[in-house]
Formats: C-alpha cells, sequence, structure tokens
C-alpha cells in the first residue's frame, strides 16, 4: 500500500467510526451527559482517569463517581463537604480507589481556585507542535498538594517515557472539534494539531501492521514515533487518525 493509498484508506475509516454512535459504546459518553464547560471537563478527565480495562466497566464505574457527585461535577468539586468526600472512600476501579478519588476531587477544586479552569493549566506549558511537556508540567502542579504516594501513578508523565493514553485521550476530548459531534472541541487555546494520539494497545498493533510506527512498546519514543506518521498525512488534526486505528482493532480485528 503506497503513502497516498493508506491515507485514503484510513481518511475511510475515519469517517466510519467518528460518527454520533460511536458516543454510546465508549467512556466518552460520560461527559457528553453534560453541557456546563466545568462538568464536561471534570465529568471527562475523571472517566479518562479510569479509562483501562473493560470499555463496559469503565462506563458502569465514571457513571457510579457521577452518583457519589450527584451528577454536578463542578459543583460537587468546588462545594463538597468533608462528609461528600468521605462518601467517595468506597468506591474502587481497578487500582484506582476511594483514597485516590477523594484526592482528585482535591485537586480539581486547587486547580479551578488557582487557574480558573482546566484549559490555562495545559496551555501555559503547551509548546507549537506538542501537549507531552504540558502534561508533565499539569502533573506537578496537580500533585502540589499533600496527597498519597501512590495516587501518583494515575497520572502518567511523558517526560518519564509514558504514553500517556489516558490524558491524550483526555485532551482529544476537549481540544479536537469535529462535525459528528464526538469531541467536545471546548478548549480554544490549543489546536488539534498539538495533540497526540492515545496510543494503546489496539492502535499500538494497528499502527505496526500498517508500518506507521516499528517500536515494539507502547511507550512515548513509541507515541512520538506514530505522532510522526500520522502527522505527515494531516498536519493539523493527526488524532483523527485514533478512530480509525482504533475501529480497526477493536471492531475489525484488524
Amino acid at each position: 500500500m503506497t503513502t497516498s493509498e493508506l491515507k485514503d484508506f484510513l481518511d475511510e475509516k475515519v469517517l466510519q467510526y467518528n460518527q454520533p454512535n460511536f458516543i454510546e459504546n465508549d467512556p466518552i459518553q460520560i461527559p457528553h451527559r453534560f453541557t456546563q464547560k466545568e462538568d464536561i471537563e471534570i465529568a471527562g478527565f475523571l472517566t479518562a482517569t479510569i479509562a483501562w480495562g473493560n470499555r463496559k466497566s469503565i462506563i458502569n464505574n465514571a457513571t457510579r463517581i457521577l452518583q457519589l457527585m450527584d451528577h454536578a461535577p463542578y459543583d460537587f468539586v468546588m462545594h463538597h463537604s468533608k462528609a461528600d468526600l468521605e462518601a467517595c472512600a468506597t468506591f474502587v476501579h481497578r487500582t484506582f480507589n476511594g483514597e485516590d478519588l477523594k484526592y482528585f476531587i482535591k485537586a480539581l477544586q486547587n486547580l479551578y481556585n488557582s487557574y480558573e479552569n482546566l484549559e490555562s493549566v495545559f496551555a501555559q506549558h503547551a509548546t507549537a507542535s506538542s501537549l507531552q511537556l504540558a502534561i508533565h508540567e499539569f502533573k506537578k502542579q496537580f500533585f502540589e498538594l499533600p496527597h498519597p504516594l501512590r495516587t501518583q501513578k494515575h497520572i502518567s508523565d511523558p517526560m518519564k517515557q509514558s504514553a500517556a493514553k489516558r490524558i491524550n485521550m483526555f485532551l482529544r476530548w476537549m481540544v479536537r472539534n469535529d462535525t459528528a459531534g464526538v469531541d467536545f472541541g471546548l478548549w480554544k487555546s490549543l489546536r488539534p494539531a498539538q495533540l497526540s494520539c492515545p496510543l494503546d494497545v489496539h492502535t499500538g498493533n494497528v499502527g505496526r501492521k500498517l508500518n506507521l510506527l516499528r517500536r515494539k512498546q507502547n511507550d512515548a519514543k513509541a507515541l512520538k514515533e506514530l505522532d510522526a506518521s500520522l502527522r505527515k498525512m494531516d498536519p493539523k488534526d493527526p488524532v483523527k487518525y485514533d478512530f480509525a486505528l482504533f475501529g480497526l482493532g477493536v471492531h475489525e480485528g484488524f
């Protein structure tokens, strides 16, 4: 397959999978339950944080988080009581537990009090072509309050060679705008060209089969390699191909 043929093939798959019906079986359905920007941000961030494993389990447990937050994420983050926070102690999703959730809520409150919105936290350290440094700096700011050491593992750091799949997915949701209404495009100070593909086992395997990626590990170096390949096909919106790679891997067993 030539480069031009590969681009045409993947563009076709983007159109096939970047559709409204994608939402109903994907964790992105959780922030789509809200209309206020801050509610979407918080619901999206917490959902992306627990987005590993079975998608049905992710959706069910993200729904459980919303129940604990009285289906008002921003109001809960900003005005929760100690008793409200303690009610979160029973939450568990794989290795993300109630202690982690309690800290995440306090950290989000701290960021909103300091920066007004999450967008500005990422925007201040964004480079012209990447948000990976911004993720690194965001993690430092997120954990500036006293916290359980174990909780740090729930936000990946690209500067420590992580592909940071979940937070890159969250950034895709917030920054990328599409005509199908799947990704939100809420954050106008950042551009889709700065985004990196959420690299997981599915996108990695399909990327290797299509010679978009050669490195075997799904780490920061692999992400950089995949990003370079996708930017050659569409420098303005490279992560639209996440839909194609994911769809080929999950739905077509490519």
